[in-house]
């Protein structure tokens, strides 16, 4: 009840006209966002970081908030009507969605995407209103050990899921650590990592790494691939429901969707990319009719795309309780709440109760307006991706600039955020992934601060951390996830190897 409580003091500061608005252009910027090929969320939301420079704290993250699930929404329709994912989660929605289209069928297969899509979203926001409080409530129990135990577990999660090199990922981790360290140390005072720059004194901008290494880089990507590539026509879409028969299996699969999304938002390290995989796995398994999958089977649509946007919500659990982004996104997020001067954890919701709930019942809002706009609007939508690349890759490269350089008025920045950019493209042509540098960034300034901490605490002593069941706990957690993830790694190169010997 007294969820229900803040829940309606929530809607109070939501439904003021100016967060409405703040609402409606976030989930409108999300919809763009995902209908173009390659951005995505991480990269969109980084990249409309500075529109919320001038707002109050609510209504930037309100609107970061909208952008983020938004695009969850968006890259569904190029995928069944062009069969080109707007962003990764999509992906999946193709192998079902596209072949739909091409049997004309392209308005059931958004028409369910979207159901799915407002059902899963709005069951995330369900166990964000009951499943957060609590478990902030007991997230004030935890000291600097603890904490650090999270960030350590989160990192191992990481490193674990993230790429199809558990070395590369390492090599994105370490990078991103040694971003974090550059400037003063807040312990001791010393300069790190300075080389006598007085712009590095205070460290590298978050805005302009998140910019550069996912904004630009995706920009330079797509700019490379759209000179090899020509633009597909999409189909017409006529007629947003099912057929009377293909409602049951549907909304069974997005019942299963809604619950595994979920929950797999809680765990750090993730991403949306995960819960779509499992779904899609899931549906197929289930189904009586294994052989229809890949050649326009709607519950292949329904589950992946109701995972993909229940993940989103519940992704958001870990950062608001816990202070612990558990997505590149979410990354990006927590860099905006730090920017506006908000601190994400346990007394965020004691704190600053008229925000949490706010950007909470922002969310039911935000759902509405998407599954209105999703539906009718499809051909609209689609027909962005005709517009000419080359026209647009100079608008958003010079709204990158003037953000970027509006944060402290300095041409450092800009200087930073186009060497981050093109750092990006070229550890994505080498295939070493982004997520592990942004998040370690994130959490390196936490990590270093708990650590020295706890060893505070414990006089020197590193095995005190298991001396205490929680922290002690985590961390033998996070070990044991290393040691698999690594025997994982190895398992993985040995048949390869095998076959060069041969």
């Amino acid at each position: 009840m007294e969820s229900l409580g803040y829940l309606l003091l929530g809607f109070e500061t939501a439904l003021t006209w100016q967060n409405l608005l703040y609402c409606l252009l976030g989930v409108t910027f999300g919809m763009f966002i995902g209908v173009l090929p390659g951005l995505g969320p991480t990269a969109g939301t980084a990249l409309l970081l500075p529109l919320t420079f001038a707002l109050e704290p609510v209504s930037a993250i309100i609107m970061l908030s909208g952008i983020y699930y938004g695009s969850m929404y968006g890259g569904t329709i190029t995928s069944v009507l062009i069969n080109t994912p707007g962003e990764a989660s999509s992906l999946i929605t193709c192998l079902d969605g596209h072949p739909l289209a091409k049997q004309g069928r392209a308005g059931a297969a958004l028409g369910i995407a979207g159901i799915g899509s407002f059902i899963g979203g709005i069951v995330s926001i369900v166990g964000l209103v009951l499943i957060g409080p609590f478990l902030a409530k007991q997230a004030l129990n935890f000291g600097p050990p603890e904490f650090f135990a999270l960030v350590i577990l989160g990192l191992s999660l990481l490193l674990g899921l993230m790429g199809k090199s558990l070395l590369k990922g390492v090599i994105g981790a370490l990078f991103g650590l040694s971003i974090a360290f550059i400037g003063q140390d807040q312990s001791s005072g010393i300069i790190r990592f300075a080389f006598g720059q007085t712009e590095l004194m205070k460290g590298i901008d978050f805005i302009a790494i998140a910019m550069g290494m996912f904004g630009l880089s995706e920009l330079f990507i797509n700019a490379e691939e759209n000179l090899k590539g020509k633009a597909a026509v999409p189909s017409k879409v006529n007629g947003l429901l099912p057929k009377k028969e293909e409602w049951g299996p549907s909304m069974k699969a997005i019942g299963r969707g809604s619950i595994l999304g979920f929950l797999i938002g809680l765990i750090p390290g993730t991403n949306s990319v995960i819960p779509t995989i499992l779904s899609y796995s899931m549906e197929k398994k289930l189904s009586k009719h294994p052989s229809r999958f890949g050649k326009g089977a709607l519950e292949g649509v329904a589950g992946p795309e109701t995972a993909n946007n229940s993940y989103s919500g519940g992704a958001l659990i870990p950062l608001f309780t816990l202070g612990i982004p558990s997505s590149p996104t979410v990354a990006v997020l927590l860099g905006a709440f730090i920017m506006h001067g908000l601190t994400p954890g346990p007394t965020l919701f004691q704190k600053n109760p008229d925000l949490v709930w706010g950007i909470i019942a922002s969310m039911f809002i935000g759902n509405a307006i998407l599954l209105v706009m999703n539906l009718p609007m499809a051909n609209v939508w689609a027909k962005i991706t005709m517009i000419p690349f080359k026209l647009l890759l100079p608008i958003i490269i010079m709204i990158t600039i003037v953000g970027t350089y509006s944060l402290n008025n300095s041409m450092f920045d800009v200087g930073a955020m186009l060497v981050f950019g093109i750092l990006g493209y070229l550890f994505k042509k080498a295939e070493i992934p982004l997520a592990p540098i942004i998040l370690t960034y994130v959490l390196g300034v936490l990590l270093e601060k708990t650590l020295l901490q706890s060893l505070t605490i414990f006089q020197g002593d590193v095995l005190g951390f298991f001396t205490r069941p929680l922290s002690g706990t985590i961390l033998s957690i996070a070990i044991l996830t290393m040691l698999i993830s690594i025997v994982a790694s190895i398992k993985n190169k040995r048949p390869v190897t095998e076959d060069v010997e041969m």
